[in-house]
């Protein structure tokens, strides 16, 4: 199958490329190119991308560092090859100095060089050489050119190493080096034979086409269904206007009916209420009889008793007054007052708190009323509302509190972030797992910028994508190394102690961790979203055991007692699971589920309802 040719030509000076080169967002420009980008930016640290204007941190030591894009200089190598054959009559031997032996008939694919007759026949009838590939100077040779020309060997420019090829990685310093320099300069360095590293690196490659392609087809489904909506509106469009037209030839009489109909509602809602409040009067009057009935018979001994009769009917009176005092303060008598407070239950004595009143109708198809809400200023709010249908109503009252402080903004300089996904307190610091950044921060809880520790990659220490944070009871920290498939552990100050590796086929493997949590005797419970299991080890990072059968577990939290709350990012669902791992109820009826957390003062459940963009409360 003949491969496609790309273009190789640049988008800032649309020449072809010159010592191309790979920006984070994958596009490529020449080295020059982008060293006029970054000077026309102003800036010392970020610029953008000339075609998706993505913004691009300026790497320390400026655009020379930042990858060749190897394939692409190659492509432009052929395509000048291809150029000369095609476009020139007379091409010069590349391997006679002097030019006596005339034009170049071949070129030779694997020597990269165009050759006359005399080395041609040299190339031909050589031991070595014999095998090399050769085309023609044709169209039917440059097809064959772009077809099966390989790449050069890359060697190594360091002095003394004898122009070895470069056929080993350094992880650590993610560079390509000989043979010589893995004993030499990198001898104490993490370093592969670049085969080992390819291969992983296609491999993750495969991976994220298949999940591209997944979200492609399904981008492709819903434009089709897009597609279809848009028809259906036109659709719509007309058998509305055709609606519209006949209802007005019969308005007349569909008014007289819905006259009738809505007389005949009111009449019905007019005797709910009469019916409900007579009912209610009936209640005033018969508490009022029996409060009455209390206090004749308590001043009646209190003024004719004796001691002895009085103490005979010790706590009676008391008793059932209270009792009935108590019923009448179920009834509202006055308007229904909402009192503020803070987080530490105190009153807030200021007004400008959001608060919204609702009652919703458990008979009539939830029909909903909204109250009005009136601002005492003094921290408490009066809600007015008035039902519509007679039966039972949930009330439902719900304040917004007001904001306090905003930590950081979005960047990557010190105490800024990019997508942070997990936070942890301890005492008065915060530890945020900055996630796109691939790095944890350590700050105050005031937003002061302490520490950071971690970069992308998948070295001890490094991050691909930190999702999870947690603080163990030894002050440990404990992140999901989402992308990088494996728990990390650090003390306080960001040093590396311990990695648990969820890669591989055995009982402790797993894919994708999210949430983390601890458990009352400190194991850590792993949520692993991409293998759909809930894992646990030790604190020393041995396997223990695995529970459940979650779908897209993504958040988890685990009480006193030992039960685990699991949000199903993928199920629309919370499992709670019991100490030894089984189920015992489930919440469904969710949106995407995102995290789940504990109030440890009173045992609220919190739910990150991401699809609907609400957080829930239950009470247990």
């Amino acid at each position: 199958m003949e491969k496609p040719f790309p273009n190789i030509t640049c988008a800032v000076c649309s020449k072809p490329y010159n010592d191309p080169r790979i920006l984070p967002c994958l596009h490529s420009y020449c080295l020059q190119c982008l060293h006029h980008e970054i000077e026309k930016s102003g800036s010392q640290r970020m610029f953008q991308c000339p075609i998706c204007e993505r913004n691009t941190s300026i790497p320390v030591g400026g655009a020379s560092v930042l990858p060749q894009n190897l394939h692409l200089g190659f492509e432009v190598e052929v395509a000048g090859y291809m150029s000369k054959m095609v476009n020139n009559s007379d091409v010069a031997c590349d391997h006679c100095i002097d030019g006596d032996n005339g034009p170049a008939v071949v070129f030779c694919c694997t020597c990269h060089q165009f050759l006359c007759k005399v080395a041609y026949e040299y190339h031909r009838t050589g031991r070595h050489l014999s095998k090399h590939k050769m085309v023609g100077l044709d169209q039917e040779g440059a097809r064959q050119l772009h077809t099966t020309m390989k790449p050069r060997d890359h060697y190594c420019s360091q002095p003394n190493h004898g122009n070895n090829n470069l056929n080993f990685y350094c992880e650590t310093c993610s560079l390509l080096v000989c043979l010589h320099c893995t004993t030499a300069t990198h001898k104490s360095h993490t370093v592969k034979e670049i085969s080992a590293v390819a291969k992983t690196h296609q491999i993750e490659i495969t991976g994220a086409l298949e999940d591209a392609r997944e979200v492609v087809t399904k981008l492709t489904g819903a434009m089709d269904e897009n597609n279809r909506m848009i028809e259906q509106v036109e659709i719509s469009k007309r058998n509305a206007s055709l609606a519209i037209n006949n209802a007005f030839e019969t308005l007349q009489q569909t008014l007289e009916e819905r006259k009738k109909t809505l007389l005949s509602e009111l009449e019905t809602i007019s005797l709910s209420r009469t019916t409900a409040l007579t009912l209610q009067k009936e209640q005033f009057e018969k508490m009022i009889g029996d409060v009455g009935h209390y206090t004749d018979m308590a001043s009646q001994i209190l003024q004719t008793h004796t001691d002895h009769e009085t103490v005979a009917l010790r706590g009676l009176i008391p008793t059932e007054l209270q009792a009935t005092l108590k019923r009448v303060q179920t009834i509202s008598l006055t308007p229904n007052q909402v009192q503020s407070k803070t987080s530490e239950g105190a009153e807030y004595p200021h007004g400008g708190v959001e608060v919204k009143g609702e009652m919703r109708s458990k008979t009539h198809n939830g029909a909903v009323v909204y109250g009005e809400v009136e601002d005492h200023r003094d921290g408490t709010y009066t809600i007015t509302l008035t039902p519509q249908t007679a039966g039972p109503h949930q009330l439902l009252i719900t304040m917004d509190g007001q904001l306090k402080n905003t930590i950081g903004s979005r960047g990557s300089g010190d105490g800024q972030f990019s997508n942070p996904s997990g936070i942890s307190i301890k005492g008065d610091v915060l530890y945020v797992a900055d996630t796109y950044n691939h790095r944890v921060q350590k700050l105050t809880s005031s937003g002061k910028f302490l520490h950071r520790f971690g970069q992308h990659g998948s070295g001890q220490g490094q991050f691909n994508r930190p999702w999870g944070v947690i603080i163990d009871y030894n002050n440990k920290l404990i992140v999901s190394d989402c992308n990088n498939h494996r728990i990390q552990i650090f003390n306080e100050n960001g040093g590396w102690l311990l990695t648990i590796d969820g890669q591989g086929s055995g009982n402790h493997s797993f894919q994708t961790p999210w949430g983390l949590a601890l458990d009352p005797q400190g194991n850590i419970h792993v949520a692993a979203g991409g293998s759909n299991t809930i894992k646990v080890f030790t604190k020393e990072g041995v396997y223990v055991r695995m529970y459940g059968d979650p779908n897209g577990p993504s958040g988890i939290a685990i009480d006193d007692e030992g039960y685990s709350l699991v949000s199903e990012f993928d199920g629309n669902s919370l499992s709670i699971y019991d100490p030894e791992g089984n189920k015992i109820h489930t919440v469904g009826n969710l949106n995407t589920p995102y995290d789940t957390a504990l109030d440890p003062r009173d045992g609220s459940v919190f739910i990150a309802n991401y699809g609907a963009g609400t957080v829930l409360k239950y009470c247990v």
